[in-house]
């Protein structure tokens, strides 16, 4: 059973940086597109970014586009989200998820992975 564990959530002041992390068991991490999405408070669960499984190509939604980078390290089954210059309106619960690298469908919506984590909660405060 594949299993998605988030970390690294928190608080921050505004213009600070975290970095989230996803550690993938048992799955081939390493065969799997992976992507961030958020649900902020009073909102619809949203796409923040996605990684391909070999190539590395990156994608980001247009509001963390020049602040977040998504990132992986195959050889630790990790995930990984770098944010900075936070905003209060980052302030979200985070979720990583993954699926097949050669799955259908957009990559911009979450019912298109399979696996998804918990979330850990990220606040900004101003």
């Amino acid at each position: 059973q594949v299993q998605l564990i988030e970390a690294g959530g928190g608080l921050v002041q505004v213009g600070g940086a975290l970095r989230l992390s996803c550690t993938v068991s048992g799955g081939s991490f390493s065969t799997y597109a992976m992507a961030w999405f958020r649900r902020r408070p009073g909102k619809e669960r949203e796409y923040v970014a996605h990684i391909h499984g070999s190539s590395n190509n990156t994608d980001y939604a247009p509001s963390v586009s020049g602040r977040f980078t998504i990132s992986r390290d195959n050889t630790k089954n990790t995930l990984y989200l770098q944010m900075n210059n936070l905003k209060p309106e980052d302030t979200a619960v985070y979720y990583c998820v993954g699926r097949d690298r050669f799955a259908p469908g957009s990559k911009l919506y979450w019912d298109n992975y399979d696996y998804w984590g918990q979330g850990t909660q990220v606040s900004v405060s101003s």
